[in-house]
């Protein structure tokens, strides 16, 4: 699907320059030519002393009984001349008589979201956006009823972030829900949320969301910046916003932090970062990001810090493994047979004698398979994808191996990096590029380039960083009050204070006398 397009205009249609008039048939008309497609309904009824109204909604994203219980039935029961015979002092002029005319028909409707709009551009908006336009007769305004239906998920466990404890709700694609998620866990008037509107086509609401006096207000602010400064056709999930916002846009390292979880989202701004909500997805983004997020769990606060720091460190010594491995073992073949024991090599030896591919080769052909197998479990059906990588792992292997064509040691070293992998199911995408890349160099130029690409890609990393915030942090710049949250895990109560990465305007967010909390800038 192509995000972008050649033009900008936000409708097919060129609006009118006429303004609103009196007439509800020429309201109505102007309308249906600015809507002409055939899910745009309305419904034209008139009030007990014969005024004439309309409603204008797009079918299927509307609740049409509340609809009819508070609007159309009360305005149908309402005299409106006589309401306005009955008042103790009539209105002279012109505008105050309709001024006066939207309050009794906004005590009529009994309903509690209704909005002015003067404009026909604003109206088309807030009827594809699924409210309803309504339109009476000798009034050049046209009020939207907030009554949207539209079609969501229930709240239930993100799949791509499943944890053994701690809460199991997660994001869904309807923003409004994904606010209350976040305002369920944050029960503070402090916490903000600004919506913007992004997308010529798609019109689709960007909620920032940040806790007033503890996020970093510059972070707020270039967020906000690069939000207004997107024009593109179509948002169709954060992941468009996340690269339209990133500081580098060709690093492949992730720059913007992503979850599922309401409370890690939650526990995330309470940190000072600020966070993003898109109308469509349910992965919320925060930003700054740092890499030690990666191997963060949400599970991991709700164990022992001790068992906490042995994950992590799992995590990171899979990790390494994961891209380091293939590498190794390519390199120990071509170039330095030290590098493994004696015993080793000669059982690997014994093993790729007589094939037909060199090391490299072999391997780099061992690798695009696992990736093929990868990408067909994932787009083919649930229990067939299973069913596929079972077949393809076991039988295909199996019979390559019988053939000659691959090494036992090959497949053993792929899948073992392949699972060490996906221990840090966010930095899978990036870690399969260092995979090949590291692959690629020892393959070329044996160990001596393998650690030149190690310290090209340690450079880099420390000279990047992305909202104010080193991709490194708290390691360099080295910040011993925020190693206690890194790899190893302190308790409770050894995090009093806020990450300074992260530029808090109000650094401590835990007390343990009865003494007032003051703001440390």
């Amino acid at each position: 699907m192509r995000p972008f397009a050649n033009s900008f205009s936000p409708f097919s249609h060129t609006f009118s320059v006429n303004s609103l008039s009196l007439s509800l048939e020429k309201n109505l008309s102007e309308l249906k030519k600015l809507l002409p497609s055939e899910d745009i309904f309305h419904y034209v009824f008139q009030t007990e002393d014969g005024v004439s109204c309309a409603l204008l909604y797009a079918d299927g994203i509307v609740n049409k009984q509340l609809l009819g219980d508070l609007v159309a039935r009360p305005l149908s029961r309402l005299n409106l001349k006589r309401e306005l015979d009955e008042l103790p002092e009539k209105p002279q002029k012109d505008g105050g008589r309709v001024e006066v005319k939207l309050q009794i028909i906004r005590r009529a409707t009994l309903f509690p979201e209704l909005k002015e709009k003067r404009e026909f551009q604003d109206a088309v908006k807030e009827v594809l956006d699924g409210n309803i336009a309504l339109l009476i007769d000798g009034i050049s305004v046209i009020l939207i009823v907030g009554a949207k239906f539209l079609p969501v998920r229930t709240v239930m466990e993100p799949p791509t972030d499943v944890a053994v404890k701690g809460p199991r709700e997660g994001f869904i694609e309807d923003i409004k829900v994904n606010m209350a998620l976040v305002r369920k866990r944050l029960k503070t008037p402090d916490l903000r949320f600004e919506t913007v509107k992004i997308g010529k086509r798609t019109d689709s609401s960007v909620a920032i969301c940040y806790l007033d006096g503890i996020s970093n207000a510059s972070v707020k602010d270039e967020v906000k910046e690069k939000l207004k400064e997107i024009e593109v056709d179509c948002i169709l999930d954060s992941s468009y916003i996340a690269a339209l916002i990133a500081p580098h846009k060709h690093s492949i390292f992730k720059q913007v932090g992503t979850t599922e979880k309401p409370d890690v989202f939650a526990g995330k701004i309470a940190e000072g970062r600020v966070g993003i909500l898109v109308d469509g997805s349910p992965i919320a983004l925060t930003v700054p990001f740092v890499l030690t997020e990666d191997f963060q769990s949400s599970e991991d606060y709700f164990v022992s810090p001790f068992m906490a720091t042995i994950f992590r460190a799992i995590r990171f010594i899979a990790l390494v493994i994961a891209i380091l491995l293939p590498a190794f073992y390519v390199s120990a073949q071509l170039f330095k047979m030290q590098l493994a024991p004696i015993g080793l090599m000669l059982t690997i030896l014994s093993g790729v004698k007589e094939l037909p591919l060199s090391p490299s080769l072999e391997l780099m052909v061992v690798l695009l398979l696992l990736e093929i197998l990868k990408e067909a479990s994932i787009r083919m059906p649930k229990y067939v994808g299973m069913s596929l990588s079972v077949v393809g792992a076991l039988v295909l292997g199996e019979t390559a191996v019988n053939a000659g064509f691959l090494s036992t040691p090959t497949i053993i070293v792929v899948a073992f990096s392949g699972i060490c992998l996906y221990t840090v199911p966010n930095f899978v995408e990036t870690g399969s590029i260092l995979r090949w890349i590291f692959l690629i160099v020892a393959g070329s130029i044996g160990p001596f380039g393998v650690v030149l690409a190690l310290a090209f890609v340690l450079y880099y990393l420390l000279a990047t960083d992305a909202f104010h915030a080193p991709l490194l942090a708290p390691f360099c710049p080295f910040t011993p009050r925020d190693m206690r949250d890194a790899i190893a895990k302190y308790n409770m109560q050894s995090l009093s204070k806020r990450p300074s990465v992260f530029g808090s305007q109000n650094k401590t967010r835990m007390r343990f006398d009865g003494k007032k909390i003051k703001k440390e800038n």
